[in-house]
């Protein structure tokens, strides 16, 4: 069993940062890609990043490119999400997510390649 637990949310001003992790349990994390999503209240949860498992290739949704960074740490178990330049529109529960497959190129964007997922982490940006 995969045990995936977020932490690093919180409340941040507009234009502030914050990096949410994610550590992993249970397998060989370092040949699954990783994935981080989103849900704001009253809406259906949203693809924001993911990682290959070889860290070489990233995936990033368009409101987010250029603000945010997704890496990992095989080493540790751990994926991260550097969030910069943060908007109230980026207010969300944010949920890391392990990949169904091994040794996928690029991490996907569809909720259903991922198996397992964290508890999710508040994320509020103010304005």
């Amino acid at each position: 069993q995969v045990q995936l637990v977020e932490s690093g949310g919180g409340l941040v001003q507009a234009g502030g940062s914050l990096r949410l992790s994610c550590a992993a349990s249970g397998r060989t994390f370092s040949t699954y890609a990783m994935g981080w999503f989103r849900q704001a209240p009253g809406k259906d949860r949203e693809f924001v990043a993911a990682i290959s498992w070889r860290l070489d290739k990233t995936n990033y949704e368009d409101s987010v490119k250029g603000r945010f960074i997704i890496s990992r740490d095989n080493a540790k178990s751990t994926v991260y999400l550097q969030m910069n330049s943060l908007k109230p529109e980026d207010t969300a529960v944010y949920y890391c997510a392990a990949d169904r497959v091994r040794w996928r190129d690029l991490g996907s964007r569809a909720e259903d390649d991922y198996a397992y997922w964290g508890q999710g982490t508040q994320v509020t940006v103010s304005s």
